[in-house]
Order: C-alpha cells, then structure tokens, then sequence
C-alpha cells in the first residue's frame, strides 16, 4: 500500500505513486476480480492503479501452476491472454518515461478442475485515455483472463 496519496476514489489504497513501478499478487486461491485507475496528465500522463481480488469457486479445485506470462512492451498497442487457460492473480508494471507509457505482465494461474472457455471483451473501459478506469467482474464464476491497451503517440 502506498501512503500519503490522493484518494480520488474514497478510501481507495493505491498500489503505486505516479511514474512508479508496482507489482501485485493476490493470495494463494484468488484471481483479480476488480480494477480501478486514475489519469493524470501532469504526473507523466500516468496513472495509480488498485486491484481487488475473489477467491474461485470451489469446485475448480486449487491452482496447479503459477507463472508470469510474457512481457507486454510500453510504447506500442497490445493485447495480452494468459497462455495455458490461466487467469489473472497479479500484474506488475514499469513506467517509462521516454515514451509515457508503462510495460505490463500479467502473473497467471491455471487450475485443476477447470478450464475457463467463452471469452469476451468487456466494454466497461474508459472512453477516453484520461478518463478513470473502474472494471469490476459482477458475477461470481466469471474471470479476468487478460487486458490490452491502444497506444497513441499524439493523444498522452
């Protein structure tokens, strides 16, 4: 948790400050089930992220392996699926100032009595870059398996 950072959204406990690399991992059994960012231009055009997590149901059974999927490069469009049917349980992030973007990887894990299928986009994404980012998975048994970005050299 980081202290002393503004609280644009109530009682939110950031993981990062501005221009800072993070990493976060949710505990042993639980998958990210919640996102939450906030943009500002004049801190690099960065942006303090949250996340929450959610325990899976039972009847998946335990996480059989864990891993760290590849890097996804700051700079450039991307769109990043953990390999294996895995399903996101921790993200980290480095912030690069040359290009005001940050690099990504997603920490994956996939589990013994299921492999989540049926995937889809959300649309709950910022319309625009500087907008604050909320994304919550509503329903219990559905997963974040992925994320990806749009880059613009112009629009920062």
């Amino acid at each position: 948790m980081v202290s002393g950072q503004p609280n644009y959204f109530p009682d939110e406990h950031w993981v990062n400050r501005y221009r800072q690399g993070f990493n976060f991992q949710c505990p042993h059994g639980e998958v990210i089930a919640a996102v939450r960012s906030y943009f500002n231009k004049d801190e690099g055009s960065d942006r303090l992220w949250t996340f929450d997590c959610q325990a899976t149901p039972v009847g998946m059974g335990e996480p059989t392996e864990c891993w760290w999927d590849d890097i996804q490069r700051a700079g450039m469009e991307w769109y990043s699926t953990c390999s294996k049917n895995g399903l996101v349980a921790g993200v980290q992030s480095q912030y690069f100032s040359a290009v005001l973007d940050r690099e990504w990887q997603f920490y994956c894990c996939r589990y013994s009595r299921r492999c989540p299928y049926s995937c889809w986009m959300t649309n709950e994404v910022p319309t625009y870059y500087h907008e604050e980012g909320d994304m919550v998975v509503e329903n219990y048994g559905y997963f974040i398996r992925g994320a990806g970005t749009t880059f613009s050299g112009v629009l920062r």
